[in-house]
């Protein structure tokens, strides 16, 4: 038999491509369109409704950026039409080949009800089936000019990205408004032969299969008239039945498929615009699951439905009919996806609380997984706190993403640093986007690293951030490909399900222990340092306000807990650690944004401080000390005079003039307390520093060394930081000024002053307090640099075989070799407060108020002794996609603290970010609580969400052992319970004489609820 394939296959592309797809529309008249530009931001309907239209033609350039062109579309259904299947058929002017981050709409009756959405992919909306013929229809259509900023492939900066710079030019040309009939029968062998064809592709050369496909859709061929397809269409799939009905092998691997549309609550748009895209994807969702009983729809974020039931009532209630009928899973139990590292431990409880409460109250359904498909790494915390949610299991996929290692397993048991493990699972199909297409099907399978133990997978369907979700193609590729031989079988489920039938199937999958580390995106953890900032000091206000509004609550009559106002800040913040967001990989409208919220919820939680602080009475000043550690410290009075206080955890102290162990001494450029003698070299960097206590060299070489980095990555330029940065540097080394700026008793401080670059200047105030051996570096910032990175090095005498940095909840030690790829790979990682440096018997730890990104790496001297570096991150000028990250001003404090154990870092690092508060109070009362026990640390300290009086506070075992503590409260006790997150019991905890005793595994978290007598 002679090989014809090469002719088949090409004769199939091109009758499918050039004749069957564009007769599925079998006849088309035009809408009579009007327009109205919006002016400035979008306008609600009853405002547009009421605007006056001017005509508008077909071809017409449209919509400025960020712009909003409403059009009036009117028509009539021809007579002769009654009986067909009549739409809507409406194309903007599409562009590109990604559905989402361009023009889309939203159609609207002349009453205000949304009907459906308008995207490049899914550009229909149903008038009626069957038609009466001679019906009018009238439209309303909201379209957003949303610019393309992924236009050239990410290759130049743009200043798209902002309104301010985005100009008004307009971007699209609409192209056509019909009404249309849909042919049914060209539109579903239009369906066929894309199946058969594609799974044809993806089989082998040699595999039978493959040529009875090809030569079943030659012979139908035969049978299309290219004069008449729609009367020929039905001949046609007739022929091809036979390779349609042949059912899988026996042993095919199952696709679960999911319906999904993955919208970022901010990224390449603001979070203006996803409130309309949400609106526009859950009208397609809800749409398609009336046609089509099957469909099941998994939707995450809490925030997004909050949108959408205060901006788009109607949407809202067809979501819940659709949530009641089982068609629309809520997923994920999150308020958004959020970044999966940087957010802080009690941050990503509150994701948790937030998020599962949402749909528990609003739909009546506790979300058992956490979907987080798109999020750039996953912290060792996560196993724990999704367990106490109430979750079980975990969905991930961007693992995939890897530079450098495959990871070795799609079905797991996630491990996490306390012990707690979670089912997890990554898709094989290796999107998040999945349309069923011959290429994802066998990618799925051939990826697939649990063959042999398991037989199934996930695959999330439907075009996302604003491509309008999954689509009815995409339902009627599932159909065909549920049992097809061939191909690996879809069954559309709930991912519950899913879970469900991969536990039973693979009970003993393998274990993955420690953090999902990405071996990419790794910039994430310092670009838009600004956003990074303001997220770090919003989680530890919101802990001031929670603490002393608690400690008002109980002991200042008349005082009443802020529980709504400090709900909606904490969902302020929440938001805006969405996982392209936070990360600092979004547009410049959103980080302009975003730090302007964050100044915001500082002003108001500093303001429900200090009212909490107020009532509790007028007297002397005192010190009021946040963290959950005793303190001795100096401290700066309201007029800046500096004062050495000692202030319990949790509780308050006058402004005594306390006496230090040990007075600063300045000795021309030496700073020394006692604890630590400091010497600060002509050019700037720590020359030395000297651990009095322990009688030895910290550094190894000089420490502080600015270092400017070329930072040009291969791609993604706000994402990601290549090894190849390391090979091109500058060593700010040209000090303009070092000059001491304080001598007191209490601070001694020395000031460095820079310029360098294109007029950047760095101005460094090192400074040494009596009492600490805490070396502070406080930082100001001027940065006008472009592609570069600048990173604080600090080379130690410590020969460490791993870092320790602190994560949620815990830390996490990484090696400091590169035995493996995958250590090689971690050439940078993340940390919140701290990165600790030890040998047997000394460490050092370097301490920081708002960066997250670092490296470590360690070499060996001619003296046989071994230098282990950690440099901070500390800012980064990328230009994609916001051509102006990270210019202007940053302001920030690192620290060094030489002879640091694990718990000291613990201390510092609550110390730097959350100093000590001073006001006017009366004789203030002791601490809400109090804890005995090395190692049970104080995480949180608020009143019950649901506004009983009762006190939860939440605890974790800090040091990586296990911990015994007592637990006092500064109020009678009634009864304690153990509860999860959401405040629920599991457990009544025993009290003995007023104390509740604490026993803690490594890094366990404990929630308490005290009731008060």
């Amino acid at each position: 038999m002679h090989d014809e394939s090469r002719r088949i296959e090409e004769r199939v592309q091109r009758l499918h491509d050039q004749r069957i797809k564009s007769a599925v529309y079998a006849a088309t008249v035009p809408f009579e369109v009007e327009a109205w530009q919006a002016p400035g931001e979008p306008v609600p309907f009853e405002e547009a409704a009421a605007a006056s239209y001017e005509p508008f033609t077909m071809g017409t350039p449209w919509g400025p950026p960020w712009g909003t062109t409403w059009f009036r579309m009117r028509g009539r259904v021809p007579a002769e039409w009654a009986g067909k299947r009549v739409e809507a058929v409406i194309d903007l002017g599409f562009v590109g080949d990604w559905p989402g981050n361009q023009a889309e709409a939203l159609v609207h009756l002349t009453d205000g009800t949304p009907l459906k959405a308008v995207n490049p992919l899914n550009q229909y909306v149903a008038i009626a089936n069957p038609a009466r013929g001679g019906e009018t229809v009238d439209y309303l259509v909201e379209a957003a000019s949303n610019p393309d900023i992924l236009a050239d492939d990410f290759s130049r900066p743009t200043p798209l990205g902002d309104k301010l710079t985005a100009g008004d030019k307009p971007l699209y040309t609409f192209r056509s408004a019909d009404i249309a009939i849909l042919d049914e029968e060209v539109w579903h062998l239009d369906l066929d032969v894309q199946v058969l064809r594609e799974l044809m592709l993806e089989l082998g050369e040699h595999d039978p299969r493959r040529h009875e496909i090809a030569h079943a859709l030659d012979r139908a061929m035969d049978l299309l008239d290219l004069d008449d397809v729609s009367g020929s269409a039905a001949a046609v799939r007739e022929a091809l039945k036979p390779a349609l009905s042949k059912p899988a092998h026996a042993s095919a691997h199952t696709i679960s498929g999911v319906g999904h549309a993955h919208i970022d609550s901010a990224w390449l748009w603001p979070i203006r615009e996803t409130k309309r895209k949400t609106s526009r994807t859950f009208s397609n969702v809800t749409s398609l699951a009336d046609e089509y009983d099957d469909f099941i729809f998994a939707c995450s974020q809490a925030q997004q439905y909050e949108w959408v039931r205060d901006h788009y009532p109607k949407v809202w209630a067809r979501i819940q009919e659709s949530v009641k009928n089982g068609q629309w899973a809520p997923v994920g139990g999150m308020w958004v996806e959020s970044d999966g590292n940087l957010p802080g431990g009690e941050a990503v409880a509150r994701q948790f609380i937030h998020g599962k409460r949402f749909f528990m109250d609003h739909f009546g359904i506790e979300t058992k997984g956490v979907w987080l498909p798109d999020s750039f790494g996953y912290n060792a915390a996560y196993p724990q706190i999704a367990k106490l949610a109430g979750n079980e299991w975990f969905l991930t996929q961007k693992i995939s993403w890897n530079q450098t290692n495959k990871f070795p397993h799609h079905t797991f048991w996630w491990e996490g640093i306390d012990g707690t493990r979670i089912f997890t699972h990554f898709p094989p199909v290796d999107t998040y986007n999945a349309r069923f297409s011959g290429v994802e099907m066998s990618r799925a399978v051939r990826n697939y690293s649990e063959k042999g133990g398991a037989s199934r997978s996930l695959a999330p369907f439907g075009w996302g951030d604003g491509g309008g979700g999954p689509t009815r193609e995409i339902m009627e590729r599932a159909r065909r490909l549920a049992d097809l031989e061939g191909s690996a079988k879809v069954v559309v489920e709930h991912p519950d399900e899913f879970f469900a039938k991969a536990r039973e199937e693979y009970p003993d999958a393998p274990v993955w222990v420690g953090e999902l580390y990405l071996e990419l995106h790794r910039a994430t953890y310092t670009s838009q340092a600004r956003t990074k900032q303001g997220n770090r000091r919003s989680e530890h206000l919101l802990r001031e306000a929670e603490l002393w509004a608690t400690t008002a609550a109980l002991h200042a009559p008349g005082y009443a807990y802020p529980h709504e106002q400090l709900d909606r800040l904490w969902k302020t913040v929440l938001l805006h650690q969405f996982h392209d967001i936070l990360p600092g990989s979004s547009i410049a409208w959103v980080h302009r944004e975003a730090e302007a919220e964050y100044a915001r919820v500082a002003r108001e939680l500093h303001a429900l401080t200090a009212e909490a602080v107020a009532a509790l009475g007028t007297g002397e000043p005192r010190a009021f000390n946040t963290s959950p550690y005793d303190r001795a410290e100096v401290v700066r009075t309201t007029d800046g005079a500096p004062v050495y206080v000692e202030v319990p955890a949790g509780g308050s102290a006058p402004l005594a003039d306390a006496a230090p162990p040990q007075a600063v001494t300045v000795n021309g450029l030496v700073l020394d307390n006692g604890l630590v003698r400091v010497e600060v070299a002509e050019d700037g960097t720590l020359s030395s520093v000297r651990d009095l206590r322990a009688g030895r060299e910290v550094l190894a070489e000089p420490g502080n060394l600015l270092r400017l980095h070329t930072d040009l990555p291969n791609y993604w330029d706000a994402w990601d930081i290549d090894k190849h940065y390391k090979n091109r540097y500058t060593d700010l080394l040209d000090a303009s000024s070092v000059t001491v700026v304080e001598q007191d008793p209490l601070i001694g401080a020395i000031r460095v002053e820079r310029a360098f670059g294109k007029g950047s200047t760095i101005t460094q105030t090192i400074s040494v307090r009596a009492g600490s051996p805490r070396i502070d570096i406080e930082t100001d910032i001027d940065w006008h640099e472009t592609e570069k990175i600048l990173k604080a090095g600090f080379p130690v005498d410590i020969r460490a075989p791993h870092s320790s940095a602190e994560i949620q909840f815990g830390h996490i030690q990484r090696p400091t070799h590169t035995n493996t790829s995958w250590e090689a790979a971690r050439f940078e990682v993340s940390g919140h407060r701290w990165v600790h440096l030890g040998e047997p018997g000394y460490g050092v730890a370097v301490i920081n108020d708002s960066t997250y990104g670092h490296d470590v790496s360690r070499t060996v001297r001619e003296d046989g002794g071994t230098t282990t570096t950690v440099r901070l991150s500390l800012v980064r000028a990328p230009r994609i996609p916001d051509p102006e990250a990270d210019q202007g001003r940053h302001r920030f404090t690192y620290a060094l603290l030489p002879g640091a154990t694990i718990e000291d870092a613990v201390a510092e690092g609550y110390s730097l970010n959350l100093p000590l508060r001073v006001a006017d109070a009366a004789g203030a009362p002791g601490p809400v609580v109090s804890v005995e026990g090395e190692g049970v640390t104080v995480e949180a300290v608020k009143l019950a969400d649901d506004a009983s009086g009762d006190v939860v506070v939440r605890l974790y075992e800090s040091r990586g052992g296990r911990a015994t503590g007592t637990l006092r409260t500064g109020f009678p006790l009634a009864g304690a319970q153990v509860t999860d997150l959401l405040e629920r019991p599991l457990e009544e905890a025993e009290i003995t004489d007023g104390t509740v005793a604490v026993t803690l595994r490594p890094f366990q978290i404990l929630t308490l609820r005290l009731r008060r007598s």
